[in-house]
């Protein structure tokens, strides 16, 4: 069954761009983007199952993510629709390519490749619950708690945009964070779907990002053979937070060229 999900949607005419976020993320990760991108085009950004705003409910799957974003289309009217994925939504983005071609005008693909990855996120899971645990009163105290399992100040400060205040006052999670856990070794497969995506296609890596090697490149050739490879070479995985300008720059370009 699918979710209704959250999305947020600037309007405007033409062939919209829908953003997908990554594990962890939300629409709200893209906030500074989305005031860019819409002076150009419509921008729909969405919540996916069990992340910001959208309800929670067992199975991450691609192909049930993919689904979901499919009905969000159909509840819009959008027919047709370049689609963006940063990591996870990546995949969630080239499921629904492989799935419903016909929907997607062009994909914008950041740092994921089509293929299964190893399990990579125990302390993460270990911080946020001890964020559940500790119950903090403000975010000084909750990055202290996450500090406990989570040394990356940049990650602590990335999973914190996960808290909102709660009806006692403190901060609590606003994660389906007991499905993303059941869920997770779905997470870490190939997308969903078999063949190739035919249509046009930009690929974008980190240059410090360990998830697009070169030895990906193959897989990632046989699945979207008419990507475009742009690396950031300045960029790890965050690497529309990190390099935004130089990211901004190769969507828009690319977006330009399928006008």
């Amino acid at each position: 069954m699918t979710v209704e999900l959250n999305y947020q949607d600037t309007g405007g005419e033409g062939t919209p761009l829908v953003v997908v976020h990554g594990l962890l993320g939300s629409a709200d990760n893209w906030r500074s983007h989305v005031k860019q991108w819409q002076a150009l085009r419509r921008v729909v950004a969405v919540d996916l199952r069990n992340h910001g705003r959208s309800p929670h409910a067992d199975g991450m799957s691609y192909r049930e993510m993919a689904e979901d974003l499919l009905a969000l289309l159909d509840r819009l009217h959008i027919d047709r629709a370049h689609l963006l994925g940063h990591s996870m939504g990546g995949k969630v983005v080239i499921s629904l390519a492989r799935l419903a071609p016909e929907r997607v005008a062009s994909l914008i693909v950041a740092d994921i490749a089509p293929q299964a990855y190893g399990h990579g996120h125990d302390a993460v899971f270990a911080g946020l619950r001890n964020l559940e645990r500790g119950r903090p009163g403000n975010r000084r105290e909750a990055d202290e708690l996450l500090a406990e399992h989570v040394e990356e100040r940049a990650t602590r400060l990335f999973l914190a945009t996960n808290l909102e205040r709660g009806e006692n006052g403190g901060l609590t999670l606003r994660l389906g964070l007991d499905q993303i856990e059941a869920g997770y070794t779905d997470i870490m497969q190939a997308p969903a779907g078999k063949g190739a995506f035919e249509g046009p296609t930009l690929v974008l890596r980190g240059g410090r990002s360990h998830y697009v090697p070169d030895s990906a490149l193959p897989g990632l050739r046989e699945a979207l053979p008419q990507a475009r490879l742009v690396t950031l070479e300045e960029a790890g995985h965050w690497l529309h937070a990190e390099q935004p300008e130089a990211f901004q720059s190769a969507v828009n370009d690319f977006l330009a060229a399928q006008a």
